[in-house]
C-alpha cells in the first residue's frame, strides 16, 4: 500500500459517493455489476439478495462508505474483509467455466462500475461532470482503489478511457446472467418491506408492485445503451419520461437542502442521522407465543435465503451478517463461521426428521419447541454455540460486556432503528449498569426462544419491542 494521501473532505468523490440520491442508480450498479457471468456465480451461489434485496443494497452502501469515507487503517480493515468473504466463493458460471470472486480482473469489474455510476447519476440529472472533473474523480477514486494491490493495467489509465472499458466489457464479458435477470423482473415483485417504512409496512403488500415497477423501469431507462442493445432490453418512451424526471428533480431538491438531510454520509465521513422515531408500543401479551415467535423467527432472520428452508447456506449468511458491522480479523470471523455451522449441524441431526438435508418451518418449529422442553442442555449444545460466538465477537475490547453501541451495531447497523434496539437492551440489562454479561445475553436468547408469555420474559424482546 503506498502513502499517497486519502481523498478527503473536500473531495469531489465524497461529495459524490455521499448523497442521497447515490440511491437512485444503486439498483443499476448492482445490475451491471451482476451481468458479469463470475459475479452472477458467486451471488447465485451464497448471496441472499432475493429475500433480502434492501440488505444487499444496505451492505454495498456499507462497504462504499468503509472503503471511500475511512482513514487508511479502516480501508486496510474493510479491503481485508472483503478477501476473506470473497475467498468463500468460487466454482463455475452458468456455462461451466471456473471463476473465482478473487479473481483480478473481475475485482476491478466492480470497482470501476462504481466510479462509473459516480459519473453516471450527474449525467442522468442533466449536470454531466466536465472533463477536469471527470479526470479529478478519477484520480481520487484510484486513489482508493491502490490499497487493494490489483494491476495497474487492469484499470482505465484515465477517466477517458473508462467508457471504451465499459463497452468493451459489455461487449465481450457482460450477458443477462440469472442474478442480472432477477433483479430487473423478479426479486423486486416480492420484496420484504424496508425496514424503515415504519408505519406503513401493513401496507407494503399494496405498495410492493408500484415501487417494483418503478425501479424496473427506471434501471431499465438508465442502463447504458450498448448493454440493452446486447441483451435485447428496450425501454420505454414513458420509462425514459420517467428517468428524465426522476433524476432532475433529485438534483434540484438536493441542491436546496441542508447537509444533514443531502448527505447519507458527509464529506467528513460522518453518517447523517435522521431524525428519532417513537418506538412501536407494546401489544397486548399473549399466553404461550413461542410457536408464533419461532415461525417469525425463521422466516426474517434464519431464512436467508428466503426458499422457506434452512440449509448450510442459510447458516453461512448469519455468519456472514453478523460479522459485517464488526469488522472482525480472519480469526474472529472464523470462530464466528464455525459456531454457525456448529449450531446448523446440531440442528440438522436433531430436527430432520424427513432425512432431506433441509430443515422446513414446520420441522424447525417442532423440534425447537419439543428439545426446549425435553432436554435442558438442547439449546446449549446448538444455539448457544452460535450466541457466545455472537458476543464474543461484539465484545471488541474484550471486556467481558457488551454496552449498549456493541449491541446495537452487533444487531441493528444502519437497517433497524436504534431506539428499538434501545429498548431491547434494557430489557435484558436489568441491574440499568448499561453493560450485559455474556450470561446474561445467553439468558435472553434462551428466554427468547422458551418463554411462553411475552410481555413478562424480557429476552422475548431482546430484538426490540415484539
Amino acid at each position: 500500500m503506498t502513502d499517497t494521501a486519502l481523498p478527503g473532505a473536500d473531495s469531489l468523490l465524497r461529495r459524490t459517493l455521499g448523497e442521497q440520491r447515490i440511491a437512485l442508480v444503486a439498483w443499476r450498479l448492482l445490475v451491471l455489476q451482476n451481468a458479469h457471468p463470475a459475479v452472477d456465480a458467486g451471488v447465485g451461489q451464497l448471496s441472499t439478495y432475493r429475500s433480502h434485496p434492501w440488505r444487499r443494497i444496505e451492505h454495498t452502501m456499507d462497504s462504499g462508505r468503509r472503503l471511500f469515507f475511512s482513514d487508511r487503517e479502516a480501508l486496510r480493515r474493510e479491503i481485508e474483509r472483503l478477501e476473506r468473504s470473497h475467498r468463500r466463493i468460487e466454482g463455475v458460471d452458468a456455462h461451466g467455466r471456473p471463476c473465482t470472486a478473487l479473481d483480478p480482473a473481475v475485482r476491478v469489474w466492480v470497482l470501476v462500475t462504481l466510479y462509473e455510476a459516480m459519473t453516471a447519476l450527474p449525467a442522468l440529472s442533466g449536470r454531466p461532470l466536465r472533463p477536469a472533473e471527470l479526470d479529478r474523480l478519477y484520480r481520487e477514486f484510484r486513489q482508493v482503489c491502490e490499497a487493494f494491490a490489483l494491476p495497474d493495467e487492469l484499470y482505465p489509465p484515465t477517466a477517458a478511457d473508462v467508457p471504451d472499458y465499459i463497452r468493451r466489457t459489455i461487449r465481450d464479458t457482460l450477458e443477462l446472467t440469472p442474478t442480472a435477470r432477477d433483479m430487473l423482473f423478479t426479486v423486486l415483485t416480492r420484496a420484504p418491506a424496508p425496514r424503515r417504512l415504519g408505519r406503513l409496512r401493513p401496507a407494503w403488500p399494496l405498495l410492493r408492485r408500484g415501487v417494483a415497477r418503478f425501479l424496473t423501469a427506471l434501471t431499465l431507462a438508465d442502463l447504458p445503451p450498448e448493454f440493452r442493445a446486447k441483451t435485447g432490453l428496450s425501454r420505454s418512451r414513458a420509462a425514459a419520461a420517467l428517468s428524465w424526471t426522476v433524476h432532475r428533480a433529485a438534483r434540484l431538491i438536493a441542491e436546496r437542502l441542508p447537509d444533514r438531510l443531502r448527505y447519507r454520509t458527509q464529506p467528513s465521513g460522518e453518517r447523517s442521522r435522521s431524525a428519532a422515531r417513537v418506538p412501536r408500543p407494546v401489544r397486548a401479551p399473549r399466553r404461550d407465543s413461542r410457536p408464533a415467535r419461532l415461525t417469525a423467527f425463521f422466516h426474517q432472520v434464519m431464512d436467508q435465503t428466503g426458499d422457506g428452508r434452512l440449509t448450510a447456506a442459510d447458516f453461512a449468511a448469519m455468519a456472514h451478517n453478523t460479522c459485517w458491522p464488526l469488522e472482525l480479523d480472519q480469526k474472529g470471523e472464523s470462530a464466528v463461521y464455525a459456531a454457525f455451522d456448529s449450531w446448523w449441524r446440531h440442528l440438522l441431526a436433531s430436527t430432520d426428521t424427513d432425512g432431506d438435508g433441509e430443515i422446513s418451518c414446520e420441522e424447525f418449529v417442532t423440534a425447537m419447541l419439543a428439545g426446549a422442553d425435553r432436554d435442558p442442555d438442547y439449546l446449549r449444545d446448538g444455539l448457544h454455540v452460535a450466541v457466545r460466538a455472537m458476543f464474543r465477537a461484539a465484545d471488541l475490547d474484550g471486556s467481558g460486556l457488551l454496552c449498549a453501541d456493541e449491541y446495537r451495531t452487533l444487531f441493528g447497523g444502519s437497517r433497524v432503528h436504534p431506539a428499538e434496539l434501545t429498548h431491547g437492551f434494557h430489557q435484558l440489562d436489568a441491574d440499568g449498569d448499561g453493560r450485559i454479561t455474556e450470561e446474561e445475553f445467553v439468558r435472553g436468547f434462551t428466554e427468547f426462544f422458551t418463554a411462553h408469555d411475552t410481555d413478562s420474559v424480557a429476552g422475548t424482546q431482546l430484538l426490540g419491542r415484539p
